[in-house]
């Protein structure tokens, strides 16, 4: 029989995760790190969009008692 560390399985869905946001983040984080006039307003509410969505993905990890629960949270 195989066990599961849940702890451990949660640990590397958080590090997929935060990974996945930074790919994201990327396209905006020229603009914000050169504070191109005119881009940056659009650049922070198209990051606050990303961050809200991982906010999301972050919870479910968080209560997902499951390793197909985490998979889920990341695929969705």
């Amino acid at each position: 029989m195989i066990t599961i560390n849940i702890d451990k399985a949660k640990a590397i869905g958080h590090e997929m995760r935060r990974a996945a946001r930074a790919e994201k983040f990327k396209p905006y984080d020229d603009a914000i790190a050169k504070q191109i006039p005119g881009q940056m307003a659009g650049a922070e509410v198209a990051r606050q969009a990303i961050r809200d969505k991982y906010v999301a993905v972050q919870a479910a990890i968080d209560a997902a008692t499951t390793p197909e629960q985490i998979k889920s949270a990341l695929q969705g």
